[in-house]
């Protein structure tokens, strides 16, 4: 008699719902042999995308097209446990990175060698910086263009992102104004550097901004939207690049609708710009940012902080989603996928 096929457990979409828990389930898959080309990867940890996540879950990222049942997540680091024909550049028991849609929340990966990146070793510290660590890197530079002795202002500070953005900018010499809520993660944002920490729940943005950075912002990174980008917005220098990364703050993915002045009035006088920050479409500047990023962080210069609460096997990834959402967390939420 024939052993068993091989199996893996994955997150699988499987409805569309208001919830990432209510839209998925946990399934048993089989694990495919790499064939030419390819490699099989046993993970270990995953990162968590927990706003991209519940969009998905309610069919409301407009640039990903889902088609019932989808496997979900988007990075994970694992060790390559079988290599196909024609592989060069890995080997059985090297640490492997994918930050590719559907790779994320699985227990394993079999798919072509170029979906994949080497790590350092197999910690989560790596994925961290392999994925949003890539995106902080490549939005402060590419998209707007910090340089150093600017100000810098930064929304979600202590998330997973923000972290990252606000020691690179600190790196350079910028001085940063980092926004948070509550007084444990202003203490952490200021801690990595921070000129200023805005409490977003205790202060408004907009007045502190308007007292004290009035139109002096060179550059504002924002993944919320709101009142926080109205108040950078209205902040900005001659010549300031308010770069648009995401929008916590819309989870149904559609435009909000605001009765005020046109943001022409906003910028025009100044010459400043606001400027979308779309990772993947930036693909060709990935492989030099995480080569210098992993350069930081062996050198000591540049810390990651994973969230504390601890997201056991492929379950985890609900607890993740749901930590992550809270408002909760502080730095990169990750899931340990080894078996509860």
């Amino acid at each position: 008699m024939n052993p068993p096929a091989a199996t893996y457990r994955a997150v699988r979409l499987e409805r569309i719902a208001p919830s990432f828990r209510e839209a998925c389930a946990v399934v048993d898959l089989p694990l495919a042999a790499p064939g030419p080309g390819e490699i099989q990867v046993r993970n270990r940890w995953c990162g968590v995308n927990g706003i991209f996540d519940t969009q998905i879950a309610r069919n409301a990222v407009d640039y990903v097209q889902i088609a019932l049942p989808s496997l979900t997540g988007v990075e994970a680091i694992g060790t390559v446990t079988a290599v196909g024909p024609g592989v060069t550049g890995f080997a059985v028991g090297d640490a492997a990175i994918t930050t590719r849609f559907t790779g994320g929340y699985r227990e394993a990966n079999t798919g072509p060698v170029a979906h994949f990146v080497k790590a350092p070793a197999l910690a989560p510290e790596w994925l961290a910086l392999a994925s949003t660590g890539v995106s902080a890197l490549v939005a402060l530079e590419r998209i707007g263009e910090a340089r150093q002795g600017e100000t810098i202002a930064i929304s979600a500070a202590a998330g997973g992102l923000g972290h990252f953005l606000v020691q690179l900018a600190v790196g350079r010499g910028c001085r940063v104004i980092g926004v948070a809520g509550g007084p444990d993660k202003c203490a952490f944002v200021r801690s990595l550097g921070a000129e200023r920490v805005i409490d977003y729940r205790a202060e408004d943005v907009m007045a502190v901004l308007s007292a004290d950075y009035r139109n002096a912002i060179d550059v504002a990174i924002d993944t919320v939207s709101g009142p926080i980008f109205d108040a950078f917005l209205a902040n900005l220098a001659n010549h300031g690049r308010l770069v648009v990364g995401g929008a916590a703050a819309d989870l149904e993915g559609r435009p909000e609708i605001v009765t005020g002045p046109r943001i022409a009035h906003a910028i025009y006088y100044k010459g400043a710009s606001v400027r979308g920050f779309m990772n993947g479409l930036l693909t060709p500047h990935w492989d030099d940012a995480r080569r210098r990023l992993f350069e930081l962080h062996a050198r000591g210069l540049l810390a990651v902080h994973l969230d504390g609460q601890t997201n056991r096997g492929i379950e985890g990834v609900f607890a993740g989603v749901e930590r992550l959402l809270s408002g909760r967390s502080t730095g990169k939420v990750i899931v340990d996928l080894a078996p509860v």
